[in-house]
């Protein structure tokens, strides 16, 4: 175990507050730094928690002071493609100035690693599949574009400031810890799992489907879904090959295969057993149709795997999440 004390950014929010957990578990040292505008103060349970904005770097420093912050993992941003598009200036601001006040803050108080939530946003409509890390950046929405170009600065202060990073692009998360006490709460909502468990409890009328007209076998958009806790451990694993002095690097994390929404659907009926309505509305902005990822490289260098690759008892966990928080953490 590392003398590790870690500054997680965005960790009341849903990937963070499990990785969080875990972390404790684990016998780190944590300490959360959140704005509360999407995360849940509940989901943080009884480690430390400073309520403040990335943007604010007079509060960040205070934070990385007061706590003796050795590392960082790094989840503030705001991350709904389709909000992106309409507000392009609200995701460049937070998400770019607010990782680059971040990392200056760092510099300044000699906090040198860093674990970065990115995303597979940052490919576009992929040339092939599976994704690679090689495979084109070509991001079709702003959320996308903000999360390469924070990749490019990453690249940057490692070559002139030697921050060491590893920046994890991640597909589809979903899914609840195992306990119950964490799950996927968003107000609003637009994630296709939670959005479906909602409906299977009566709490919408019917799930909208954004597209059957993509070029994919049953025309619905096809994803590749990893559960939160597998990405929860893929962090750990980052900031341990960090502080081993492994050089930095970008990983994706998925299960490597593809699962379209009218699957998804399929597969929530047979687990909740309720019948899942829908109706089909006009495809989003910035959407690709296909995004499924290789995790050979993280899984080679890294000895990631994950521990959950069945779909059903992916929608499983979260069901029991909804069921036993019908209003999230509310």
């Amino acid at each position: 175990m590392f003398e590790l004390s870690v500054l997680v950014t965005g960790g009341a929010g849903y990937i963070g507050s499990h990785t969080v957990k875990l972390l404790v578990n684990k016998g780190y040292d944590v300490v959360v730094y959140d704005s509360l505008e999407k995360g849940h103060r509940d989901a943080v349970g009884n480690v430390p928690l400073v309520v403040g904005n990335v943007l604010d770097t007079d509060l960040l420093q205070k934070t990385i002071r007061d706590y003796g912050v050795t590392s960082v993992v790094h989840f503030a941003a705001y991350s709904l493609v389709g909000e992106s598009m309409k507000e392009p200036r609200k995701y460049y601001y937070n998400n770019v100035d607010g990782t680059a006040r971040l990392l200056n803050t760092m510099l300044n108080n000699q906090v040198k690693k860093i674990v970065f939530s990115s995303t597979a946003a940052v490919y576009g409509e992929p040339d092939e599949i599976p994704i690679s890390e090689d495979s084109p950046k070509r991001p079709t929405s702003v959320y996308g574009k903000t999360k390469l170009i924070v990749e490019e600065l990453l690249s940057y202060y490692l070559d002139k400031y030697g921050v060491q990073y590893v920046s994890l692009r991640y597909f589809n998360a979903c899914g609840a810890d195992e306990s119950g006490e964490l799950g996927e709460d968003h107000d609003p909502e637009t994630h296709l799992i939670p959005l479906i468990m909602q409906t299977a409890m009566g709490k919408r009328l019917r799930l909208q489907v954004f597209g059957d007209d993509y070029p994919t076998p049953d025309g619905t958009c096809i994803r590749d879904y990893i559960h939160v806790n597998d990405l929860a451990l893929a962090h750990v694993l980052a900031l341990e090959a960090l502080e081993e002095g492994k050089p930095s690097s970008v990983y994706n994390l998925g299960n490597g295969r593809g699962f379209s929404v009218k699957e998804v659907i399929e597969t929530a009926e047979k687990v909740t057993g309720e019948k899942i309505k829908y109706e089909i509305d006009p495809r989003r902005a910035g959407d690709p149709a296909v995004l499924v990822a290789s995790s050979e490289k993280i899984r080679r260098e890294l000895g990631w795997e994950p521990l959950y690759t069945s779909l059903e008892g992916i929608i499983y966990s979260a069901w029991r999440w909804h069921q036993k928080h019908p209003e999230g953490f509310g």
